[in-house]
């Protein structure tokens, strides 16, 4: 491939991890808006600023993890540390979408400001996580998960939707459970060639992976029983009905557990969305499920 090809530098700002960014549109399904099309279109145009901000990052976590990339079996794929893309080239794919993805608020008009500051929160974060805090064990996967939380709360401000307190902690607990999964295929990959993928990885092992694991997923299913039953959105939702949906919840749990524990592949939360049919379909029917109860209501 020719270096700095066009499709070499798709793949430094990964455009196929920007279906995380989907949290942004939560509040709008969660609140029975996406229908109202003023708030769907400033949900997605959240949603597109959101994601090049997060492409600015990756950027820059493959520009100084470039030597120990090198290094990985699988990582050393990646354009910069395979020379692919050079360094100067990737500096200003960083640039160039942080700016882009800032410059796309002014179509939120006042929102901007409040959707704006919780996107510079969302980049200094993840600058320091990439610097420092990736370093720390349980410190990495919570400030991975606070993102999500970030990605909620912008939502949630670019629409003037108010969050119910369920919705921010099962948006935190769901996204620790799939990022201490993805370590436990750090954690096998460790135990298999006797180094460590990460710097953080000899402070996991097997049994604290899958006790975390368990916990984060039970938390989680219980948070999101309790959003079905609080009166607060019973009375928003004019429906005693949501609690049905808890079946596809615990279904998708159990097919994540089952495909780290048993099939072993955890190492991509966003690759199992797009290529395990079973999540899709489980997915596919929750949504569905919750689109029928909250808008037929």
């Amino acid at each position: 491939m020719e270096r700095n090809s066009v499709e070499a530098i798709i793949k430094v700002i990964r455009p196929k991890q920007w279906i995380k960014n989907v949290f942004v549109l939560v509040p709008l399904f969660f609140g029975g808006r996406m229908l109202d099309g003023a708030e769907l279109l400033a949900g997605i145009i959240t949603f597109f600023s959101f994601s090049l901000v997060a492409s600015s990052i990756y950027c820059f976590n493959d520009i100084i993890d470039v030597e120990a990339d090198r290094c990985h079996p699988v990582k050393c794929r990646r354009p910069i540390a395979s020379g692919k893309v050079s360094l100067p080239v990737a500096y200003a794919s960083m640039a160039f979408s942080f700016i882009t993805g800032m410059v796309l608020l002014l179509l939120l008009g006042q929102r901007m400001w409040q959707v704006g500051g919780i996107l510079l929160c969302y980049y200094a974060l993840n600058i320091i996580y990439c610097l420092r805090l990736k370093q720390y064990a349980i410190v990495d996967v919570c400030t991975i998960a606070f993102g999500f939380v970030l990605r909620l709360f912008a939502g949630g401000f670019a629409t003037g939707i108010a969050l119910s307190q369920w919705i921010v902690m099962m948006t935190f607990l769901i996204t620790l459970f799939l990022s201490f999964a993805k370590r436990r295929d750090d954690v096998l990959r460790m135990e298999q060639t006797g180094e460590a993928p990460r710097k953080n990885t000899i402070r996991y092992n097997l049994t604290f992976i899958n006790q975390a694991i368990t916990i984060t997923a039970s938390v989680t299913l219980v948070c999101y029983i309790m959003y079905t039953l609080s009166p607060e959105v019973v009375a928003r939702t004019q429906t005693h009905n949501l609690y049905l949906t808890t079946i596809f919840v615990l279904l998708g749990l159990l097919r994540y557990i089952q495909l780290t524990v048993v099939d072993k592949r955890s190492g991509d939360p966003t690759q199992v969305m797009l290529r395990d049919r079973f999540t899709q379909i489980i997915v596919l029917l929750w949504a569905l499920t919750f689109w029928v109860i909250i808008y037929n209501s």
